[in-house]
């Protein structure tokens, strides 16, 4: 998968987004940040590098929801569309359900379970972690 690519966008199409080669730590958070920045009980996210991350139309609005943290949304429909944490700079978290085939790449984890909504059952299979996956 180092040669995919990756297509997205908002809700509203202004702003558009391309990512290419390898996903990484492919999950579901469940922490308090994520629920209320993109008002659902979990977020499916996937990882990029950086530098394999562009956006082809419009711009990303920014919002530093924590020390060292920006959420990048549409200005315009307020899609909820990356996560860059400083700690991790050469990085970008992308919600999954933002690409253009929301199908083709799925969570393989539960993370930060220990924020999970008490009325959110979670029986997939996949593994459930207390906080991160590390």
């Amino acid at each position: 998968m180092a040669d995919s690519k990756y297509a997205g966008g908002c809700s509203c199409g202004d702003t558009r987004y391309e990512a290419t080669g390898a996903v990484t730590n492919l999950c579901f958070c469940h922490c308090t940040s994520c629920r209320r920045a993109a008002g659902v009980p979990a977020v499916p996210w996937g990882t990029f590098v950086l530098a394999n991350f562009k956006i082809v139309k419009g711009t990303i609005s920014s919002y530093r929801s924590s020390p060292g943290v920006a959420r990048g949304f549409c200005a315009r429909c307020g899609t909820s569309l990356t996560y860059h944490h400083g700690a991790r700079a050469e990085e970008i978290d992308v919600t999954l359900a933002s690409l253009d085939d929301p199908t083709i790449l799925k969570p393989e984890r539960h993370i930060w379970m220990q924020d999970e909504l008490p009325w959110v059952v979670v029986n997939d299979g996949l593994p459930q972690f207390v906080t991160t996956a590390s």
